[in-house]
């Protein structure tokens, strides 16, 4: 596949530096910029899209509408937003994207946001979307965990969580630009990337947790899954830019995880920023990284 030029990399990261601002922009606009981005949004017309509820939770079946799909098995996708924003809308590109490369259909859920619905609110919808396909037939060793961002760190805390309460484990998990320490935030890149990295930096993810916790006093060790014991978890696939400031996240988590028995595969995209995937319309780097993760699917769920 071929190569996006250095000019088109520089040209798109400036774009992206001049408009994002994480640590500073109003709840309220994000959303509101989130949502009409949604809305124009071309429709994919290879996929279906079915809305679903869980309890109290929206959510959408993404199913490839031109392949043919084993209905039990399903991607369980846990969007990124910083805690405080995200979509069943706005993901369904990507999600759609995932599905079509894997040929597994998605079920994305929308959990409860900050700071309206401070921690470990989003964390127990992750469990209870998870449960559900439990309890409504799907098979744990048919489920897959996906998620990017802060998406990525609630599939690691819901497969802690499992693992700590002894249920069982899904088949695998793909992280894309995990958060892995949210709360002591001392990675090296975030140094050494913080002038590279055109979406992220350490005041937004400073954001990120001081809204998610709130006022919430509860133990937060949930929250930094590479300072805890990660022996158990499932095979991994972590996806990482080069240029973000969250590559040491990646980078650090995989060593601990492998040292304590994990398979996990690490992929460090040159040049890349966090979750470069949304731009796979118009990036063959991104396409390219959706099709591994549709790899990682099919050798989990074969």
């Amino acid at each position: 596949m071929e190569k996006t030029s250095i000019e088109q990399l520089a040209a798109i990261k400036h774009f992206l530096k001049q408009s994002s601002n994480f640590s500073e922009i109003p709840v309220e606009k994000i959303r509101n910029e989130m949502n009409n981005t949604a809305a124009a949004m071309q429709m994919n017309t290879d996929i279906i899209v079915q809305e679903v509820v869980i309890g109290n939770l929206f959510g959408e079946w993404i199913t490839p509408a031109n392949l043919t799909v084993d209905v039990n098995k399903v991607i369980l996708y846990f969007h990124g937003g910083g805690f405080i924003a995200g979509t069943c809308a706005f993901y369904r590109d990507l999600t759609a994207r995932i599905a079509n490369s894997s040929g597994v259909k998605v079920l994305v859920i929308e959990y409860r946001l900050a700071p309206e619905h401070s921690y470990p609110a989003a964390n127990e919808d992750c469990l209870i979307a998870y449960r559900w396909l439990l309890e409504n037939g799907y098979s744990a060793a048919n489920i897959l965990f996906g998620g990017d961002s802060v998406g990525g760190s609630l599939a690691l805390m819901t497969l802690l969580s499992l693992r700590e309460q002894g249920e069982t484990l899904p088949a695998g998990a793909f992280l894309i630009s995990p958060h892995t320490d949210l709360v002591h935030l001392d990675g090296e890149s975030y140094t050494t990337r913080s002038e590279l990295d055109p979406t992220g930096s350490l005041e937004g993810n400073r954001r990120i947790l001081n809204t998610y916790l709130g006022s919430s006093t509860d133990d937060i060790l949930l929250l930094s899954p590479l300072r805890m014991n990660l022996s158990g978890l499932p095979d991994l696939f972590i996806q990482v830019g080069d240029h973000e400031v969250l590559l040491s996240d990646s980078t650090r988590f995989t060593d601990q995880a492998r040292a304590a028995g994990v398979a996990v595969t690490l992929e460090v995209w040159d040049q890349m920023w966090s979750v470069f995937h949304f731009l796979a319309y118009m990036l063959p780097e991104a396409q390219q990284a959706i099709d591994h993760i549709g790899h990682f699917v099919k050798k989990k769920l074969p």
